[in-house]
């Protein structure tokens, strides 16, 4: 597992935001991926939530130079083996059964597994994880509740995503155990309709300042 830790980390330091994108048209993956990567946001996760998404991945793995092209909203193993055939090189699911466990352990493609209570984080951290995506977060408690996890689950390291935006996202950045926040205001669907890739390259740029 301590592999496949490393592995994760080394995505999710890559910069302080992973944008979480839902694309309805494979066609706008491409050039949006290359707008976030030009914004200093290489990690790019692709949710599994329209049919377009594992075209998405497979074009943005191919065809985008420096983008780490990820998969996420990972229910069970069969969308684990499509996203990882599209050339996925991280998963992420909102939360965690057996049966995901079950499929990362036959995979050299690292999981950051969703947790949301005390008990889940301690139940992965008995399979091994020790990187978790933190969701909904806000919903979930936000940075006061992930705060308090800290001290008593001590070398966890989470993702928060869910209701996280430029605005509240140092509140998270700045506690001791979060590597890296997940968000979707980076790629706003009015400017991917409009083709507007000078201005999510902007807002990417200005997520990625939140790395100081």
């Amino acid at each position: 597992m301590s592999a496949k830790t490393d592995k994760l980390l080394s995505i999710l330091k890559l910069q302080p935001v992973v944008p979480v994108l839902v694309i309805d048209d494979a066609a706008t993956a491409v050039p949006l991926a290359r707008a976030l990567v030009a914004g200093g946001l290489k990690a790019i996760e692709i949710t599994l939530r329209t049919q377009a998404a594992l075209d998405a991945i497979r074009a943005v793995a191919a065809e985008v130079e420096g983008a780490v092209a990820g998969a996420g909203t990972i229910l069970n193993a069969a969308q684990f083996e499509q996203a990882v055939e599209a050339g996925s090189q991280f998963i992420v699911s909102p939360g965690t059964t057996q049966e995901l466990i079950d499929v990362a352990n036959d995979h050299e493609v690292p999981l950051l597994p969703g947790a949301a209570t005390a008990s889940e984080v301690m139940g992965l951290r008995e399979e091994g994880y020790q990187v978790m995506k933190f969701f909904p977060a806000e919903q979930a408690g936000g940075a006061a509740y992930l705060k308090s996890l800290s001290s008593p689950l001590a070398g966890t390291q989470f993702c928060p995503t869910g209701g996280i935006s430029l605005g509240n996202a140092r509140d998270y950045l700045s506690l001791p155990n979060v590597v890296c926040v997940g968000g979707s205001w980076v790629a706003p669907k009015e400017l991917v309709a409009k083709g507007d890739w000078a201005g999510i390259t902007k807002l990417a740029a200005e997520a990625y300042a939140l790395k100081g």
